[in-house]
């Protein structure tokens, strides 16, 4: 692929030279059959028009639309229709293969664009019913105001699109040509509305965590399993708000639904979900029923597999939108200007996403030409390409941020079925149905019947391994009949129809606290954390609101493992936490704010949000890094806002680094690489040869410590090991020997994954020199290990070896960037197309610094390898009040087209932790105005 060390020149008169680049590439595609179809006019031909006139139908005044060098667009418009109308004739301008693709995937019709493989994530997007959701949302929630700012954005697209073929609108339209006919379909406003729905998937919270405490209890004991999941530290990290306890609220409902520590993991080797007659454990809950009838005591074989199958069917959606865990989140802070050398706030936020070409976001700012009751908007910021107005960013009177709360608003049901209906009491209740037909580009169609329960679809109906789950899962005698097993729903929050677009519009027009919260009222899909800034009065005003559609849920359940669906008492009731009783606060005392996914209250919070948080290690080296700057009356710049963002501090090099420096090592070939860590700051730079030996330590502390100890279902696919076989169905005499057995989970969402989940599991080991956690065998190179420190000293030289493999003998030549490395891809084509449209497609790589669970969040999967697999997806430092001084960057560019100066123009810069301007008045814009197009009625 392209490699992109260098931020590509803007400026027109390099045209000529990306000509010569173009004409390379096809070169290259020339001997496997493309180049004779693609031309430089075939990659040029999508290229927008950004100068000059233009007429786009429907307007009722000119709008002005102008560029910086960066290709990022301002629009002028005088109404509210005419600014959409261009939001959606400019996005489309840039990225309409983009949009449509998410189209296509929201409504689970990839299949019609990308071919049979698509099929199966298709069944499984239709069985969820996005589109179908966000099609109620149109006809029946949103506003009048929403539908009509949606059909005017809808209308600029369909401009746009009007009269082109599929080869002008982007060069991957050329590559579908190659395979099938293919024509692009007008956009609708429910087209706009059905991302949000793939953001909530991005962002769901625990279902993963539900479905993995569940497989581990093939293989560990349920006091191992809490050991793997430990209550959140609340001494060492701070939650957003402390001591919040809203007005009104009682305790603890009376069915035990505060919040758990997640150790509800009522599970043991061959001691099935909890269940039985009172063989739960754990706080949280666990899926117990007692005399209820829950999952019963006995062994797993049938129900791990399904829960396998389920894991795999979930991953199948993320391959699209990006892994799903604890690094999947964000930072965001806000710090009032009694702090600040600009006695206003500043507001710095980067979320935290898969990386994904282009950019996942879209850089754009709105301008009524006056605001009036006719023209709303002034604002700028962050947006998704397929959707109105700005998801993040500013207006004239405030700014805003969001990181992801986390709250837990999934669960998973096991439902009793038959070919009439499923189990709910002592009743047979029928499914709800309907058929889904999806079409396969070149021909060919595949039916699926959607059944839906009270608890939502049946999501294991999508999975051939699913349609029997607990097929072999003993259950207890007050459970239902097995039967043929039980399959699997889901509850999940975003399908039922809500308001989230509504509170987009309202955010955008917000001019204070009060309205920011009434637009918050209405974001209710996904769960967020807000951050507020305004610049009134003498130092301004900084605020945070926790909103969102949280379940009520009964019986003590708290959502940490699955629930028996037959028993309505686990239901859901029939509300949400009250938004007045969700957490909020105003100007604390202490005069900053900080959200980076750690927990949002304390145990004193009378609802329950969730047992899985984040476990707070980036929150809280940002609220030290604040601090450490404020003391003594120190104050905050925009530029140390911007240092905090690229701070690459490890915590869990930290606490371990001076262990490892007091192993004694006799190899000296390890001992070399251990001496990389003395005198080491712990911070992660590109160039630091520590750090990777850390890193590589690291991995192989946790793959010895507990990955190998893992069930398959949670380990890398293809790495195999001799484990002792608890396959239910051998005699007993026959238990425990040796089977050769291999992983079964995609690299980038395996166990353990290095998170800081597994600092807090390592952190009170470290104590424990002989604890458990450290015996493992022995192999053919080493003897087996009982201590702490010989487990280290098993790593320090595993590490030694990988890293020689993989960076070479002379340690000196080592560096965290050379292993830690961002690669960007086309999510579609350049993932699952031919090598040549790879290579026109994709960039990179770039050695990146920064790591898991640092501010610098460039995560990476410790069990899958080094390389980066999220990243911060755009990152912006708002000056509250002086707009014009705030700087913002994203992950790619503006354009999606390749080989457009845009495409990647801003990656160089955005991998050296640098900012760009943000001009917002109208000077500032017109100084930074690189292209001019006006559109005309």
């Amino acid at each position: 692929m392209p490699a992109n060390t260098t931020v590509s020149s803007p400026k027109k008169k390099g045209r000529r030279a990306r000509l010569l680049v173009i004409a390379l590439v096809l070169a290259l595609v020339a001997g496997v059959g493309y180049g004779a179809y693609w031309s430089v006019s075939t990659v040029r031909a999508p290229f927008p028009q950004t100068t000059g006139t233009l007429t786009l139908p429907g307007l009722t005044g000119p709008v002005d639309v102008k560029r910086d060098a960066r290709g990022i667009p301002q629009i002028y418009a005088s109404t509210d229709a005419d600014l959409f109308r261009a939001q959606g004739y400019v996005q489309a301008q840039d990225r309409f293969w983009e949009m449509d693709v998410r189209r296509h995937m929201t409504a689970g019709r990839l299949s019609e664009m990308l071919g049979k493989e698509a099929v199966d994530t298709d069944a499984f997007l239709r069985t969820l019913g996005w589109h179908r959701v966000a099609q109620e949302e149109y006809d029946k929630v949103l506003s009048d105001e929403t539908k009509k700012n949606l059909q005017a954005y809808a209308d600029g697209v369909n401009a746009y699109l009007k009269d082109k073929t599929p080869r002008e609108v982007s060069v991957e339209y050329s590559v579908l040509e190659f395979s099938h006919d293919y024509a692009i379909e007008p956009w609708t406003p429910v087209d706009s509305i059905a991302w949000l729905k793939a953001m909530a998937w991005d962002l769901r919270g625990n279902m993963q965590d539900e479905i993995d405490r569940s497989l581990m209890t093939s293989r560990l004991s349920a006091e191992q399993i809490k050991d793997l999941y430990p209550a959140y530290p609340f001494k060492t990290h701070r939650p957003v708000v402390e001591g919040f306890k809203p007005e009104g609220a009682g305790g603890d409902d009376e069915d035990g639904n505060g919040n758990g520590d997640g150790t509800g993991n009522g599970t043991g080797q061959g001691a099935g979900l909890g269940g039985g007659s009172g063989s739960g454990t754990g706080t949280g809950g666990g899926l117990q029923s007692g005399s209820q009838g829950g999952i019963g005591s006995g062994s797993q074989g049938g129900l791990q597999s399904q829960l396998a199958a389920l894991s795999d069917a979930l991953d199948s959606v993320p391959a699209l939108l990006g892994p799903n865990g604890p690094g999947i989140g964000s930072n965001s802070w806000v710090v009032s200007g009694k702090h600040t050398t600009t006695g206003k706030p500043l507001l710095a936020n980067d979320p935290h996403l898969a990386p994904q070409l282009p950019s996942v976001w879209y850089q754009m700012g709105l301008h009524c030409r006056a605001v009036s009751d006719k023209c709303r908007y002034d604002v700028a910021g962050y947006t998704f390409a397929g959707m109105p107005g700005v998801i993040i960013g500013h207006n004239q009177d405030i700014a805003w941020g969001f990181t992801n709360l986390g709250a837990d608003v999934t669960d998973l049901y096991l439902q009793k079925v038959t070919d009439r209906g499923y189990l709910r009491g002592t009743k047979e209740v029928p499914f709800e149905t309907r058929e889904e037909v999806i079409k396969i580009a070149g021909g060919g169609s595949r039916t699926i019947t959607v059944r839906t329960t009270n608890n939502g679809p049946l999501i294991s109906d999508r999975s051939d391994e699913l349609e029997k789950v607990g097929q072999k899962a003993p259950v207890a005698n007050a459970a239902p009949d097995r039967a043929d097993g039980y399959a699997v729903s889901l509850r999940w929050t975003a399908l039922t129809p809500g308001k989230s677009m509504d509170a987009v519009f309202k955010l955008n027009q917000a001019r204070d606290f009060e309205e920011f919260r009434d637009a918050a009222r209405d974001f209710e899909v996904p769960s967020q954390n807000l951050v507020y800034a305004d610049a009134k009065g003498a130092e301004g005003h900084i605020g945070y609101q926790a909103p969102g559609r949280i379940p009520v849920r009964a019986k003590g359940h708290d959502g940490t493992l699955p629930a028996p669906g037959w028993d309505p008492s686990y239901d859901w009731k029939d509300e949400y936490v009250p938004f007045d009783e969700l957490p909020y606060e105003e100007d604390p005392k202490r005069g900053y704010i900080v959200t980076a996914n750690q927990a949002v209250v304390d145990d004193a919070y009378p609802h329950h949000l969730t047992a899985d948080w984040g476990y707070g290690s980036r929150s809280q080296r940002i609220n030290d890094l604040i601090e450490s700057k404020i003391k003594d009356g120190g104050k905050i710049s925009t530029d140390d806002m911007r240092t905090m963002q690229m701070d690459n501090s490890s915590e869990i090099a930290k606490q371990l680094t001076p262990l490892l420096l007091k192993v004694d090592i006799s190899d000296p070939y390890v001992r070399e690489a251990q001496k990389l860590l003395e005198g080491w700051d712990y911070t992660q730079e590109a160039d630091s040869a520590a750090a990777a030996y850390f890193n590589a330590v690291w991995r192989n502390v946790l793959k010895l410590a507990f990955g190998d100890k893992l069930p398959k279902e949670l380990r890398v696919k293809g790495e195999c090991l001799n484990v002792p076989s608890v396959d239910p169905n051998v005699p007993d005499d026959q238990r425990g020997r040796l089977v050769r057995e291999c992983g079964q989970r995609d690299a980038d969402d395996a166990q353990p994954d290095g998170g800081d989940r597994w600092y807090e599991v390592v952190r009170p080991l470290l104590q424990d020199e002989d604890n458990a956690w450290w015996k493992t065998p022995a192999n053919r190179l080493d003897e087996a290990t009982q201590t702490r420190d010989q487990l280290l000293a098993r790593a320090m030289k595993d590490a030694r070896w990988e890293l020689t493999a993989q960076l070479g003998k002379d340690i000196s030549t080592w560096s965290w960037g050379r292993l830690h490395q961002l690669t960007l891809r086309n999510q579609t084509l350049g993932k699952g197309g031919p090598d040549p449209v790879k290579y026109l497609l994709n960039r990179g790589p770039w050695n990146l610094a920064g790591g898991e669970a640092a501010v610098n969040a460039t995560g990476w999967n410790a069990a899958g390898g080094y390389g980066v697999v999220w990243v911060p997806s755009m990152r912006m430092v708002v000056n509250v009040g002086e707009w014009d001084k705030s700087r913002w960057i994203n992950l790619t560019g503006a354009s999606g087209h390749a080989y457009h100066p845009n495409y990647t123009d801003q990656t160089d810069a955005w991998a050296r932790g640098e900012l760009l301007a943000w001009p917002f008045s109208d000077k500032a814009v017109d100084a930074a105005k690189a292209d001019h197009l006006v559109l005309k009625p």
